[in-house]
């Protein structure tokens, strides 16, 4: 599938509409505290394009919904003054091939680090997986040491022991990142080895089972 024919798909359609068809929700009709800034709606991200078109909310199986709004509730009963903001949520199959076909210089092996392959689909395919980082009230994203997106071992959550050791990471971005963490895992999230900024509510076997990928 070439990168036009992708573009092509997403800008042909309303894709908030079409979410909305299969049942997805808006995650700030549920909690309206948290932020949203779709990095893929803007030229903000990895491939330096606009790849969500008319889309800008952010949009999760209800069951990943109420989830997130949990871990939403966790952070501010510690941290009255923080806020969780969304950088991705449920992502349309044809902006996956986009993502994948922007790196091309990586082997499929490397890519699939970052990037699941869309033959197979993502977890955010099938709106069970939110990208997002810890913000203050005004949006202002706490320092967690890398750029959201960022690929290499500076983002790896299984690394940060080492990186503290090795002075490429503070104790203070690890501790942020631990923030994030704690309240994810107490939502009912699950993180990832190789990005900080991911959480799945479903591992993928069971979202394949539960719902289709999104349009």
């Amino acid at each position: 599938m070439s990168v036009y024919l992708c573009v092509t798909n997403l800008h042909a359609q309303s894709l908030e509409a079409a979410m909305q068809k299969q049942g997805l929700v808006d995650v700030q009709k549920v909690d309206a505290t948290i932020l949203v800034d779709l990095k893929y709606s803007t030229t903000d991200n990895f491939v330096g394009k606009d790849v969500y078109g008319d889309l800008t909310r952010a949009y999760l199986q209800p069951v990943a919904t109420q989830k997130l709004a949990r871990a939403s509730r966790a952070l501010q009963a510690k941290y009255p003054n923080l806020r969780l903001l969304v950088y991705d949520a449920a992502r349309p199959r044809a902006a996956q091939w986009n993502l994948w076909n922007a790196l091309p210089n990586l082997s499929e092996s490397e890519r699939r680090k970052y990037v699941a392959d869309p033959r197979q689909g993502s977890i955010h395919n099938y709106g069970c997986a939110v990208d997002l980082t810890v913000a203050t009230k005004d949006g202002k994203p706490l320092d967690m040491g890398t750029k959201y997106d960022y690929f290499g071992e500076l983002a790896y959550p299984s690394e940060e022991a080492r990186l503290l050791k090795a002075g490429k990471l503070t104790k203070q971005q690890i501790d942020n990142r631990r923030i994030l963490r704690t309240a994810m895992h107490e939502g009912g999230f699950s993180h990832i080895e190789y990005e900080w900024w991911h959480f799945n509510a479903l591992a993928r076997s069971k979202a394949k089972m539960m719902f289709r990928i999104v349009d």
